[in-house]
């Protein structure tokens, strides 16, 4: 009787010990395994089922799908003269955008980061352009870089200048659109920023004061090496966003996904909607949504080299 008692004793402890065990172990893999469930429906199975329709001649006009390989990629980048100039577009627009987002969201953090009045007002203010919706934003960017009647110009016939047509060259275009999207992301970057900021200890800026640093040193010297991991950040975040640009060159347009009259702000991400929706051929625009998702890869990669080199990683 007292074995049979000892028995059982045992084998209860090895259970808990079990339990135990798997709390600790297995806890954590079910806590993250939904992410990686949902991940997997909405996310690894459109790549694959897109890269498959890729591969394949299907539109509306022909329902039926025909494996073609890698003709549809094959007419984007060789063919296809609009497709490179729509990624050419991508990338002027991109980098227009991004540095003076970046840089003007760094000069606003470091003047929020001083002891201003109604500094809670001042954060929130920052933050009201990302709230507000883009169709509204389009509509007001449009009205102030309108040919006739716009403020810009306006200003510049006020000054005894011609009024530009700034849909209809490509720089301008760049750079009207690239406003929109610095005075919509520039709040947004200027927070991290500012909260990063605020972790720097106070008694770095004292120290530089007492040896005589001026502010704009103690800023180069002090305040940009101590938040850089937050500035790789910001432009890593930048550089994939700007890559997708699709919402401001569209309602630029005026809602239309031709991206101008000879596609002179088109982005890639215009195009490949306009190939689904207007042309209906899923495959062609199935294939440059995977040409689109490689040069992600590539300006992602090109950041990554470009950080492991400033933080002197070999």
């Amino acid at each position: 009787m007292t074995t049979a008692v000892a028995t059982r004793s045992t084998d209860r402890k090895t259970f808990r010990d079990r339990l135990h065990n798997f709390d600790l172990k297995g806890t954590p893999y079910l806590l993250v395994a939904p992410f990686f469930l949902l991940f997997l429906v909405f996310g690894l199975f459109p790549m694959g089922y897109t890269l498959y329709t890729s591969l394949h001649q299907w539109n509306t006009r022909s329902p039926e799908r025909t494996f073609i390989g890698l003709e549809n990629y094959s007419f984007l980048l060789f063919e296809f003269d609009r497709f490179g100039w729509s990624i050419v577009n991508t990338f002027g627009i991109f980098v227009i955008a991004t540095v003076p987002q970046l840089v003007c969201g760094l000069m606003v953090a470091s003047a929020l980061n001083k002891r201003l009045k109604a500094q809670l007002f001042w954060r929130m203010a920052i933050l009201t352009p990302i709230v507000t919706s883009v169709v509204a934003v389009g509509v007001v960017f449009t009205r102030i870089w309108g040919q006739q009647y716009g403020m810009v110009n306006g200003l510049i016939e006020v000054l005894g200048f011609e009024a530009v047509n700034w849909q209809g060259d490509r720089l301008t275009s760049w750079v009207a659109i690239a406003s929109m999207v610095d005075w919509r992301w520039m709040g947004y970057n200027a927070l991290i920023y500012l909260a990063a900021m605020q972790t720097i200890p106070r008694q770095l800026y004292e120290a530089a004061s007492i040896d005589g640093a001026s502010p704009r040193q103690q800023f180069w010297k002090i305040t940009v090496p101590q938040i850089k991991p937050v500035i790789v950040f910001t432009v890593f975040m930048s550089s994939v966003g700007g890559m997708m640009l699709f919402a401001e060159p569209m309602m630029f347009g005026g809602g239309r996904l031709g991206g101008g009259s000879e596609g002179q702000f088109q982005t890639t991400s215009l195009i490949l909607i306009d190939l689904l929706r207007t042309h209906g051929n899923y495959g062609m625009s199935a294939a440059a949504g995977w040409i689109l998702f490689l040069v992600i890869g590539l300006v992602a990669s090109m950041n990554y080299f470009i950080v492991n080199r400033i933080q002197g990683d070999k």
